[in-house]
């Protein structure tokens, strides 16, 4: 059972790390996913070009049948598609190469996964990047001003015996958003995010942390390239009836 204190219900603006963090944070009108390496890169990438994303446990058998029943491609793991010469993946470049893709099916270990947990909480669940960050936040703000209460949730990474590995790309991208969002009442935790953001150096550091290193070395610098990108898209994916779309203009 999770502690109370943990919960930052003090604050109306929370952050905490991975699918147990979100659910700590519960209950909040909005939940912002933070996946810069790369799942909510991915999903904004797709949704600039009109792709919708569905969201699904990572590893999970069902997937191919969940993606025939909605009409959608499945996406391959990245490796797949580097030696298959195509199809969509995780890879943010892939689905902004990707032709006659209309919806995809788009598991992840960590952001999709995250996101898949959190539609089912009665959140608005909200996918942000470096690439979107100030697009969200503006999106948020007259949310905020009239009372909403949301948690932001890095996904991080897992380690080989699937424990949840803080990413520090994921805490930049949640900082860089919260910075974006200017003054709110932010939980120590998200004011600590927003430090982190501003001392980052990027885009730079993002090819030099852990997650962005393991990718170049890859193959995928593009990845890094792309997901380093700040301020570069309008969109703001919202998860709705379990897909992602551009929601829409207020």
């Amino acid at each position: 059972m999770i502690d109370a204190t943990h919960r930052q219900h003090a604050s109306r603006v929370r952050l905490e790390w991975g699918p147990v963090g979100a659910e700590a944070l519960a209950p909040v009108d909005i939940a912002v996913v933070v996946d810069v390496l790369s799942f909510t890169t991915t999903v904004t990438v797709a949704v600039e070009r009109g792709i919708e994303v569905l969201p699904f446990l990572w590893k999970d058998e069902r997937a191919a049948a969940f993606a025939a029943e909605h009409d959608a491609v499945l996406a391959v793991q990245r490796q797949d598609a580097l030696r298959g010469g195509d199809g969509v993946s995780l890879s943010p470049v892939s689905l902004a190469t990707a032709q006659g893709v209309r919806r995809v099916v788009l598991p992840s270990p960590n952001g999709s996964t995250v996101s898949t947990l959190l539609a089912g909480s009665g959140a608005t669940v909200v996918a942000a990047c470096l690439r979107n960050r100030r697009a969200v936040a503006a999106w948020l703000a007259p949310r905020l001003t009239s009372g909403a209460t949301m948690a932001v949730v890095p996904a991080g990474e897992r380690w080989p015996d699937g424990s949840l590995r803080p990413a520090v790309e994921d805490l930049w991208g949640a900082g860089a958003v919260l910075d974006a969002l200017g003054p709110a009442d932010l939980s120590p935790e998200a004011t600590a995010a927003v430090a982190a953001f501003r001392a980052a150096g990027l885009p730079g550091a993002l090819l030099g942390c852990s997650s962005g290193r393991e990718l170049v070395a890859a193959g995928f610098e593009g990845d890094v390239d792309m997901a380093a990108e700040v301020d570069v898209s309008e969109v703001v994916p919202t998860l709705v009836d379990g897909m992602f779309t551009a929601a829409a203009a207020d």
